[in-house]
């Protein structure tokens, strides 16, 4: 059986600072005909799992437009310009800006955000050996942000009310909850 699509032509719809978004129109395996495929290309991102000395994981509050809520999330952000080739310095630079933290860091997975439309991959980082940083880099512009250090069970409490939402971080609780067992 065959799988792969072929892309017959590609339009660009817009290309912003974050990602592109394109329409391609393909050819279906086995004969099936054509189809349309809206895609967003995304040049990927790092997220950390960030968990004390007393064993409490580090949490980021902050109001997600797209969702119009305020979410917890672990530290993540977009691979800047340049830093594909690099991406523990962007994470470290993360965790630094958004949480004034400073680690070792040890990837976990690589992952995609949303495979069905969108080549988002994401990278999730442990930390270990938490330092604070005493004159950390500015947040960015146009972040809000609130640090919190919670339990697992009030990280599980904060998925089961919703506050939690996002896949990175719900993935990153988990992997901290198995590793306690």
């Amino acid at each position: 059986m065959e799988f792969e699509e072929k892309t017959i032509s590609r339009k660009e719809i817009y290309q912003g600072p974050i990602f592109k978004l394109v329409q391609d129109q393909v050819e279906l395996p086995e004969g099936k005909g054509t189809a349309q495929r809206d895609l967003i290309f995304h040049n990927g991102a790092v997220c950390v799992l960030a968990v004390t000395a007393e064993d409490k994981i580090v949490l980021v509050k902050q109001y997600r437009k797209a969702i119009e809520a305020v979410s917890y999330e672990i530290p993540a952000g977009k691979l800047e310009l340049g830093e594909n080739a690099d991406p523990i310095a962007a994470a470290l630079r993360e965790l630094e800006e958004e949480v004034a933290y400073t680690a070792k860091l040890e990837l976990l997975y690589d992952f995609y955000s949303a495979i069905g439309f969108c080549n988002e991959k994401l990278k999730l980082y442990l930390a270990s050996d938490l330092v604070k940083v005493k004159n950390p880099r500015p947040q960015d512009d146009d972040e809000t942000l609130e640090v919190l250090e919670v339990s697992l069970e009030e990280a599980k409490n904060l998925i089961q009310s919703g506050h939690i939402c996002d896949a990175k971080t719900i993935m990153a609780i988990q992997y901290w909850e198995l590793q306690k067992k």
